[in-house]
């Protein structure tokens, strides 16, 4: 089959694990005649920067799936969830010290530095009455809702690309790329990422990082498949 687009995260996918991104990853990316769309956990000016300076268009997936934009001066699609996630935050700081990052700049979710017990408080969580769940991306930890994730945000943007989810190729390397992984039409997780990432891939290249989204879009076009 060949598919029309593709879909990729940011860190530890088409960055080494220290952030820095893989200059090799890029021109990979920028080099493709398909439109290729950012899907991160991290902020939209972010994801926003990551996509110029890579030379990839302007399709963006952010938060997690919580906010979309298709144009870089276009209004973003926010969704209306960060009361949820407050509401956790704020149960949680009773039992745990927790610091936000990126405060000013989330709309959808809350991200914190990985400096306490995750299954502590999931298990804290679990019994209380707010409906969230809290993800480990190796970088930050995410409260954000169960409405939304990569997925959804992709069955969104391929609706404003006039594409569906089948059509596009998607590459990611953690637990918030499951959904992401799983609503493609073809899934590739990098040699680095989670082992249940890899259970649900289609391909898991050789080489981690922005080596291994090197060697997957080398993969896809010797394979014919975009």
């Amino acid at each position: 089959m060949k598919y029309k687009a593709l879909v990729i995260d940011i860190d530890g996918t088409i960055t080494h694990m220290d952030r820095k991104l893989s200059l090799k990853a890029a021109a990979k990316l920028r080099s493709l005649d398909i439109p290729v769309v950012i899907a991160t956990g991290n902020v939209l000016c972010y994801a926003k920067a990551t996509a110029k300076l890579v030379g990839v268009c302007c399709n963006i997936i952010a938060e997690n799936g919580g906010v979309i934009i298709d144009g870089f001066d276009n209004e973003p699609i926010v969704s209306d969830v960060i009361h949820e996630c407050e509401a956790a935050y704020e149960f949680l700081s009773s039992s745990f010290e927790m610091e936000k990052l990126d405060p000013v700049h989330r709309k959808t979710e809350i991200v914190l530095r990985r400096n306490f017990d995750l299954e502590q408080a999931r298990t804290l969580l679990i019994n209380s009455e707010i409906d969230v769940e809290i993800i480990d991306t190796h970088f930050a930890i995410h409260i954000k809702s169960k409405k939304i994730n990569k997925g959804t945000g992709l069955t969104r943007m391929a609706e404003m690309m006039g594409l569906s989810t089948c059509d596009f190729v998607a590459i990611g390397d953690s637990v918030n790329d499951v959904e992401l992984l799983d609503a493609a039409g073809f899934a590739i997780a990098v040699s680095n990422a989670d082992d249940f990432l890899k259970e649900v891939a289609d391909y898991v290249t050789k080489e981690p990082y922005g080596e291994g989204t090197a060697e997957a879009v080398d993969f896809l076009l010797t394979k014919g498949m975009i």
